[in-house]
């Protein structure tokens, strides 16, 4: 593999959009919610043997699952969506590997999945980064896609000092979009709506990790929030509870200001910005961009596909909230635009 490059943002941002773009061009191995999939556990200090690193990639996403169960899917959970699927979050979980990453590569996601184990299994012990590299080059090779990695996940400004520190030499592309139009859509989508949720618990608490609660933790919630860690969990709590838009706006500032910070101690030769609106405004030139950043050829006929891919139906959705409601969600939008002012 020639070049790997992660872009990371809010999420809300277009950037599963972004995704299917880029799995469209023959040159590029498109990585799907990598990093959402195996979270920080999928990194762990030391090195590791491939039977090991395997088990990262194949232990379902406890949280992911659950929200399988309770009836509160994301969409953005592709292998639940297939026909005579092996894996189940009632069962014995879906592997994290299987959700999101493999679906959007094939056609066959549990082919591929047996296929890999075989092989990675049998991997020398390195560290998680010689793993995920050699991982990214496996997968490419079986694909025809060997001209670049480029991974790609939601709610991701928080990844970018692990991820210089694992991948000295990786790209970094900062997707953002307007703020109160990805703060609206971060108010409706179920996941938002969950990390929204799980905030509150963290700040009630005062745990880093949801690894440190304690049952006194738990016994200190309100029913509505404490129900949330159990197995199972009744739709309604994440589906219809009334969320503050406004809190989505602080929310959308933070990542956008925390990822315009962690950018900016990135080489400038290895970071660049895209922004949602001017893919939207001028496709083929932000992609032609894109393209050469990352390392790969602009193909017109990639252009032209890629360019059809992209919606712009729901650019300027926050404009049809009432006045007040929008001034008040651009004021908590206010801190996360002067950051990005800095880095575009």
């Amino acid at each position: 593999m020639r070049n790997l490059t992660f872009v990371v943002g809010t999420g809300r941002s277009g950037s599963t959009a972004l995704s299917r773009v880029l799995g469209t061009h023959p040159d590029v191995l498109s990585l799907n919610e990598l990093l959402a999939s195996v979270g920080h556990e999928g990194f762990p200090e030391g090195e590791l043997g491939g039977g090991e690193f395997w088990r990262l990639l194949a232990t379902p996403n406890r949280v992911f699952d659950t929200m399988i169960r309770s009836g509160v899917p994301l969409p953005e959970f592709l292998y639940t969506r297939r026909p005579g699927r092996r894996f189940a979050a009632d069962g014995a979980g879906i592997p994290a590997l299987s959700l999101m990453v493999l679906p959007h590569l094939t056609d066959d996601p549990d082919g591929l999945f047996d296929a890999l184990e075989g092989e990675v299994t049998t991997w020398p012990s390195r560290a998680a980064a010689g793993h995920y590299h050699a991982l990214f080059d496996t997968l490419g090779a079986r694909l025809g896609r060997t001209g670049a990695a480029v991974e790609r996940s939601g709610y991701s400004t928080h990844w970018v000092p692990r991820l210089r520190a694992a991948f000295p030499r990786a790209r970094f592309v900062h997707l953002f979009r307007d703020g109160p139009d990805c703060a609206l859509s971060m108010s409706r989508h179920p996941g938002y709506r969950m990390i929204f949720l799980m905030r509150e618990i963290r700040s009630r608490t005062g745990v880093k990790e949801f690894g440190d609660l304690t049952e006194r933790d738990v016994r200190s919630l309100p029913p509505e929030l404490s129900a949330l860690l159990a197995d199972r969990f009744d739709p309604a709590l994440v589906r219809d509870r009334d969320l503050p838009l406004v809190g989505f706006g602080t929310l959308w500032s933070e990542l956008v200001a925390q990822g315009a910070g962690h950018l900016r101690q990135v080489p400038a030769p290895l970071r660049t910005t895209l922004s949602y609106e001017s893919l939207l405004d001028d496709p083929r030139q932000e992609l032609a961009r894109l393209a050469a950043f990352i390392g790969v050829d602009p193909l017109p006929e990639w252009l032209e596909a890629g360019s059809a891919l992209l919606d712009d139906s729901r650019r300027g959705a926050s404009l049809r909230l009432p006045p007040g409601e929008l001034a008040a969600l651009r004021e908590c939008c206010t801190h996360g635009a002067l950051a990005l002012e800095g880095c575009t």
